[in-house]
């Protein structure tokens, strides 16, 4: 396999979708740094895993060569961004854009290298643009155009309401791309329509188009649902490293493949032969280590990643978690939570509640090798956990 190939094919690992694969390959063969560009509206500073995804792939692409454009939409952010949304976003007020956005950098160099990542702000050339170019920017897109977009027809057919603005969101993002000039442009699989907006808006105004690539998803530690703070099923990036590494290990064997596609910086053929090495008998929670390891040292450094390690077998007496470890799926309530003692009854860890409530007096409840003493705790819709009840009883319980 040749270099160009190479680069190639570690760019379209896990990657959703590339429009246009034959662009790629014509851009890449140019032999010129690429301008590659992601957005991101300051609206939720707080990253975890699943906004790693991106920003993991625009490092492929720094590692290559290429030059990342980190575009923090301080502009696009006071409109809101409807995507995906059944109601009208909310706009930011300027004051919280520029905290948010200062969190934002702060957080993305631990994956980017920030003397190789050119941080830009869409108002410095959108402010510039007035009344006049904006109407000249909306006469660029037609209102049937506009609600080929999933989330606008959704809400037209259904009666709700669309603020005209809402409109303005695609095209200022596309047009983003005008300025930047951008080669390639990344996003969530929600984002295609706006990405695709950039690509003929750049055609308008007599650039080559940019290739636009898609990036999956990722779901939770529930497995099913995407990840999310408000779903409680996340992994921050700025979690401890204990708690990042005890979360990682409570995902489900199968979620760990999935993971490893997306995250890791392995080489694939060393993931397809642990997979290998699975099928063949090996214990999967001893590769669930490796990934544990590889993504506490990008966070936290491979001190605190061996630390984490060390302290996560300690927790569990070297070895007492059992490799048959039950995987159990329950309900919450309608208020979407779980009394502590009513998960451990109905996972088979004890016969009642009462006693639950009474091993958890006497400290021998734990939840992922931490010891709790609330009786009355709840458990969150999409949390994901090893329970252990005594010396013996585990269960690694999801709820939904």
């Amino acid at each position: 396999m040749d270099s160009l190939e190479r680069a190639f094919a570690l760019i379209q690992r896990g990657t959703e979708e590339i429009l246009l694969e034959d662009a790629l390959r014509k851009k890449l063969a140019q032999q010129r740094p690429l301008r590659i560009k992601a957005g991101f509206d300051p609206t939720a500073p707080d990253l975890h895993l699943g906004h790693t995804v991106l920003i993991q792939k625009l490092r492929q692409f720094q590692d290559l060569g290429h030059e990342i454009l980190f575009l923090i939409g301080d502009f696009t952010g006071m409109i809101g961004d409807p995507t995906g949304k059944s109601a009208t976003r909310k706009p930011l007020t300027r004051e919280q854009i520029q905290q948010n956005a200062e969190t934002y950098q702060e957080q993305v160099f631990r994956i980017l290298d920030p003397d190789k990542t050119r941080v830009v702000f869409n108002s410095e050339w959108l402010e510039k643009l007035g009344a006049a170019g904006l109407v000249q920017l909306a006469a660029q897109q037609t209102v049937a155009r506009m609600l080929e977009r999933d989330d606008f027809s959704k809400r037209y057919k259904s009666g709700q309401p669309i603020a005209i603005h809402e409109f303005l969101y695609p095209l200022i993002q596309g047009y983003d791309s005008v300025a930047l000039k951008a080669d390639v442009e990344l996003g969530g699989t929600d984002q295609k329509f706006n990405l695709l907006v950039g690509r003929q808006l750049q055609a308008i105004y007599g650039q080559e188009p940019q290739v636009v690539i898609t990036l999956p998803i990722l779901e939770g530690l529930d497995g099913v649902q995407k990840m999310s703070k408000s779903l409680g099923n996340y992994i921050g990036i700025t979690d401890s490293p204990d708690e990042m590494f005890g979360k990682l290990m409570s995902i489900s064997d199968d979620l760990m493949w999935r993971y490893f596609e997306l995250l890791s910086r392995r080489e694939m053929s060393e993931i397809l032969a642990w997979q290998s090495a699975v099928r063949d008998g090996a214990n999967p929670r001893d590769i669930k280590f490796e990934l544990g390891l590889e993504l506490v040292t990008r966070f936290h450094g491979p001190d605190q990643a061996r630390q984490a390690l060390d302290g996560f077998i300690a927790r569990f007496q070297r070895g007492a978690l059992p490799d048959d470890l039950p995987e159990i799926s329950l309900a919450c309530g309608e208020d979407g939570v779980l009394a502590i003692a009513n998960l451990l009854k109905e996972a088979n860890l004890v016969k009642s509640t009462s006693e639950a409530i009474r091993m958890i007096g006497q400290g021998a409840v734990r939840i992922d090798g931490e010891r709790i003493e609330d009786a009355h705790l709840s458990c969150p819709v999409g949390s994901c956990h090893v329970y252990q009840v005594g010396k013996r009883k585990f269960a690694k319980v999801c709820l939904t």
